[in-house]
């Protein structure tokens, strides 16, 4: 059945079953290989409540998955790549607001990838937070070790 289905509708399947993707409330808008995500504002999502700032921790986690969700959309791997290491720059204050995300894939290796992902809010041009990670690929046939 899965053959039948494109690879944003694998991905937007895979992404409805990660419980963090649930619990952020993260959605992807996704028109062919050209993927953004949104995390929705939510009350929960803020880490300081004096100047209602968003959790890094939901705006780092926010980035993970939006680069793992473009490297899934882009490659051909059957299950999502694995997490090898990332790295966050916090840029500017998360404010109580939506936060979109786009990620580009810098290199696609046989066994590894690496990604770099932004989030921003009101302007494109502004970033809050970068990630640039490597990542794991879990291809056929293959074993983990």
């Amino acid at each position: 059945m899965s053959e039948t289905l494109s690879r944003g509708q694998q991905l937007e399947g895979f992404l409805k079953r990660v419980p963090i993707v649930q619990t952020l409330g993260m959605r992807c808008d996704i028109k062919g290989d050209d993927m953004t995500t949104v995390l929705p504002f939510q009350d929960k999502l803020i880490g300081n409540f004096t100047i209602k700032a968003l959790h890094g921790g939901a705006i780092g986690t926010f980035l993970e998955m939006t680069a793992m969700a473009q490297l899934f959309l882009v490659s051909d791997v059957e299950r999502p790549a694995r997490t090898i290491n990332i790295t966050v720059d916090y840029l500017r204050q998360g404010k109580a607001e939506d936060l979109y995300g786009r990620a580009r894939v810098i290199k696609l290796g046989r066994r590894m990838a690496s990604v770099t992902a932004e989030a921003w809010q009101s302007e494109r041009d502004k970033p809050v937070a970068a990630l640039h990670g490597h990542f794991l690929l879990n291809r056929s046939g293959e074993q983990s070790g």
